[in-house]
């Protein structure tokens, strides 16, 4: 066998290797982002639990950074809870399914590059205004001070509040670009192989509710029991567009294998 026919083997056998490489990448890559979604649709699952056993009244939680000290040195995971720590993980956890989904359609000719950067920017966001390590941490400090070291933690405490408080700008965008990020994601599914068109609806519908009752209780925060009327059907939309997501994203990953 001359050089050049060696050569054109030994390229061969490179290119099949990398595409076996590559096979194997998105693979991985499908089947964690089916894994994020599924943790995401569970997450979503438990919120709903959780509003509804302690009655999902917003008045409920405490208004002041004391009274949030005292719910977290007696009930740390309720406080956490409704510092939006559950919110939070379920944003962040996001991004790799919304990544694995922008890959399933960039196989295809497509792309949702724009779903995945808004939801990056959107958890991080909402990561650096959430409060609720922020605030754990103070209660504990806050259990062994003195009243002269209290009253400090507490100013700080009203600080943390105030800045991931519901209708601020930080938590506006931390909750609305994921909620954004969703909508392209599922609209481009609409003209997708690689996803069903019920798929692209049922994320549209929800997270078009989520959305509406978003911007209602940060504007016209006087109207919140309305907005709920959007809350409710959105959310468990949303969750049941997590589920198939993930189960599709599951299916692409054991396509990719065969």
């Amino acid at each position: 066998m001359d050089g050049t026919g060696t050569e054109a083997m030994a390229t061969t056998g490179t290119g099949t290797g990398a595409a076996s490489q590559a096979t194997k990448g998105s693979k991985a890559i499908l089947a964690a982002g089916g894994a994020a979604a599924l943790l995401c649709a569970i997450g979503g699952l438990a919120d709903v639990a959780i509003g509804m056993a302690t009655g999902g009244s917003v008045s409920a939680p405490p208004h002041d950074a004391v009274g949030r000290f005292a719910q977290l040195a007696a009930h740390p995971a309720l406080g956490l809870y409704n510092l939006d720590l559950l919110n939070l993980a379920t944003t962040l956890v996001m991004v790799p399914a919304l990544y694995a989904a922008s890959l399933a359609l960039r196989r295809e000719g497509g792309s949702a590059g724009l779903a995945l950067v808004l939801g990056a920017i959107g958890a991080a966001v909402f990561a650096a205004s959430n409060p609720a390590l922020p605030m754990l941490g103070l209660a504990a400090d806050y259990a062994v001070s003195d009243n002269a070291r209290r009253g400090l933690l507490a100013a700080a405490g009203e600080a943390i509040l105030a800045k991931g408080a519901h209708g601020s700008t930080a938590v506006l965008v931390g909750f609305l670009l994921p909620s954004l990020a969703n909508l392209v994601l599922s609209a481009r599914m609409l003209r997708s192989r690689a996803f069903t068109r019920a798929t692209g609806l049922l994320g549209l519908l929800g997270n078009l509710l989520l959305g509406v009752y978003l911007v209602l209780v940060t504007f016209l925060p006087q109207v919140r029991g309305m907005a709920l009327a959007f809350a409710a059907p959105g959310g468990l939309l949303a969750i049941a567009w997590l589920f198939m997501l993930a189960f599709r994203l599951f299916g692409l990953s054991r396509a990719s294998a065969a």
